[in-house]
C-alpha cells in the first residue's frame, strides 16, 4: 500500500470509483451523467457518498446508484481492505484524496486519469522504500560439533548379510 495525497476533481474520482467497482454492468446513461455515483453498503468494501441532496436511483448487484449534488466528501474502501481513500471537497468540484492505495488502486486511479503514469511509478517507488527491509536469511545457529567431540555419536551401522 502507498499512502495518497492529491488534488482532484470530483469527475475523476467518479470515474476512479466506476473502474474500481462497477465499470462492468453500470447503465450508459449513469455513466455519461456526471452527477451519478456508485454507492455501497456491504462488507467486503464501500463506498459511501456524503452530498447536501442525494437520491436512490437504482440498484444493480450489491452497487446502488445514487443521484448526488454538492457532494462534500466520498469514503472509499476496496474489497481487500488494502485501499482506504477519501476525497473531501475543497471548493466547488475540487477535493483532496487522502489515504492508502493498492498498487491496483493506483492502477485505476491512473486510468481515471487521477494520477499519471509518472507520478503512479513515483509512489510506487517511495511505498517500496518506506516498505520494512526484508528480514536477511536465517542463519544457522550452530554447526553440530563432530562427533567424538560432545556431540551425540552415530550409531555404526554394520552390514551383516543373513546367509
Amino acid at each position: 500500500m502507498v499512502a495518497i495525497d492529491v488534488t482532484c476533481h470530483i469527475e475523476g474520482f467518479r470515474r476512479f470509483l466506476i473502474n474500481s467497482t462497477c465499470r462492468s454492468f453500470i447503465p450508459e446513461s449513469y455513466l455519461r451523467d456526471p452527477e451519478v455515483f456508485p454507492e455501497k453498503e456491504e462488507n467486503p468494501g464501500s463506498i459511501y457518498i456524503e452530498a447536501a441532496d442525494k437520491v436512490t436511483l437504482k440498484k444493480i448487484r450489491d452497487i446502488t446508484f445514487v443521484n448526488a449534488n454538492d457532494v462534500l466528501g466520498i469514503i472509499y474502501t476496496s474489497k481487500s481492505g488494502h485501499s482506504n481513500m477519501k476525497w473531501r471537497q475543497l471548493r466547488g468540484p475540487m477535493g483532496r484524496i487522502t489515504g492508502d492505495a493498492s498498487k491496483n488502486s493506483l492502477v485505476n486511479l491512473s486510468m481515471a486519469r487521477v494520477l499519471t503514469p509518472e507520478e503512479v511509478e513515483q509512489l510506487v517507488g517511495q511505498g517500496e522504500s518506506q516498505a520494512a527491509p526484508e528480514a536477511p536469511p536465517a542463519e544457522p545457529i550452530g554447526e553440530a560439533p563432530p562427533a567424538g567431540e560432545g556431540g551425540l555419536e552415530a550409531p555404526e551401522i554394520s552390514k551383516e548379510e543373513d546367509v
